[in-house]
């Protein structure tokens, strides 16, 4: 039976019948909305109803939806070949993107190691990162050291260097690989981080660097871990320690890559270079799955000189030319478009829009950083009811515990931004609705 044939009703039912959606249950499930199209910045409902979206599903449709060029991308492409093995074979799409990724991201990250989902390009980082070490005769070099307030996805190793005692994953701290943790950067992005702001930070390194191999962090912007936005004078400070300890440094710009935060990598805000970079989300634009990891030729060749020869890894998936190729659209796209002063403007209605939060009782702190928005709740939400009620604004906002926040498309028009933020105000400034 295909899917043309089921009527909404239908659809919602068999949904709860037989989808697991993510970080749902499946005895108190909460009701899925039924998209059946989207374009530009809106999602249309079975029903009818439209949407602005805040969320660039998950902060990855940077562009929107049904975009021509990348839609045209992916048809011209498609009628080529949708894949091929990437062992033993290439192909332009694949080529053309590297060498983009090469010379867009910061200097030195000179090979680039695709995969098809940002957890797998943090498996990658880490797999580098102890291969690296373990090629040189370093074996002991086995942990890591992660900040508290951090995620980095859902598979194992991604979890093992998620925040391991508020973060989503610390249910299973009892069989995911212990590593080290400082204190989550409390030092705000408009600040310098003085001595006592990165104090623990390089106790730990100082006293542990023997057997750490690489330090992993979100670069500026805590994202599901909090959205906290740290200062760049920090992230600077860090990479001269590592460098001082001989440690290496993954940054993981799987959300905050392409422009999010008002630079086009958020390692950019201070100036640096990681030795490891993660890419994922908005590398295509949100129309394929498709994630990328960078490394230096000092690590790469390390990896390739070492006993193995190579690098021990190899996804079925790897290099997917109609992934590849649009996502070279959506890059192309971003950086013809006059990006940065589209952020800027994005950045600057947020922060008009943002201001009548703070007079809320029931909001503890907003922050804008680039097109990211983020209202904290003094209390958590409830999921399920303020979910209705955005849906009943007209807009398509996806909260987490105390976080209510926009990430939207770049595409997204002042008045839409304005309409999502008074629809998002309408909601919170209701007493008793939402906790």
């Amino acid at each position: 039976m295909t899917a043309e044939t089921f009527q909404s009703s239908e659809i919602s039912q068999k949904d709860q019948q037989f989808v697991w959606h993510p970080y749902s249950s499946l005895t108190h499930p909460i009701p899925a909305y039924e998209v059946v199209s989207a374009k530009g910045v809106y999602l249309q409902l079975a029903d009818g109803t439209q949407l602005i979206d805040g969320m660039s599903s998950w902060w990855c449709a940077i562009h929107g939806y049904n975009h021509p060029e990348l839609n045209a991308a992916a048809k011209d492409q498609i009628d080529r070949m949708s894949h091929v093995m990437f062992g033993g074979i290439t192909h332009e799409p694949a080529v053309t993107l590297c060498e983009t990724l090469v010379d867009i991201t910061p200097t030195g990250l000179n090979k680039v190691f695709l995969s098809d989902s940002g957890s797998v390009s943090v498996e990658v980082a880490i797999k580098m990162a102890f291969q690296y070490w373990i090629s040189q005769g370093h074996s002991n070099k086995n942990k890591l050291l992660s900040l508290k307030g951090g995620y980095h996805g859902d598979t194992f190793a991604a979890m093992s260097v998620c925040d391991p005692t508020n973060g989503m994953h610390h249910i299973f701290d009892q069989v995911l690989p212990q590593h080290y943790f400082a204190p989550k950067p409390k030092v705000g992005f408009d600040q310098d981080c003085n001595d006592s702001d990165i104090a623990e930070f390089r106790a730990i390194l100082q006293t542990n660097h023997q057997q750490i191999a690489a330090v992993i962090l979100e670069p500026i912007v805590q994202g599901t871990g909090g959205m906290n936005f740290y200062s760049p004078d920090y992230l600077k400070q860090v990479r001269a320690l590592c460098t001082q300890h001989n440690v290496l440094l993954i940054a993981d710009e799987i959300a905050t890559g392409f422009g999010r935060t008002g630079k086009l990598f958020a390692c950019e805000w201070a100036n640096i270079s990681p030795d490891i970079m993660c890419l994922g989300k908005s590398l295509t634009g949100g129309y394929m799955t498709l994630a990328a990891t960078l490394c230096t030729d000092e690590v790469s060749n390390g990896i390739c000189d070492g006993e193995a020869g190579c690098f021990m890894h190899g996804p079925t998936f790897m290099g997917n030319p109609l992934a590849c190729s649009v996502a070279n659209a959506s890059i192309d796209q971003l950086l013809g478009d006059n990006w940065q002063a589209n952020i800027d403007r994005i950045a600057s209605t947020l922060k008009t829009q943002i201001k009548p939060f703070t007079h809320l009782d029931n909001v503890a702190d907003t922050r804008v950083l680039g097109a990211i928005g983020v209202i904290e709740m003094k209390e958590p939400v409830n999921l399920a009811e303020i979910q209705r009620k955005f849906v009943e604004q007209g807009i398509w906002v996806r909260p987490f515990g105390k976080l209510v926040y926009v990430m939207p498309p770049f595409i997204i028009s002042d008045e839409q931004l304005e309409a999502l933020m008074r629809g998002i105000y309408s909601v919170l400034s209701t007493e008793n609705t939402v906790i």
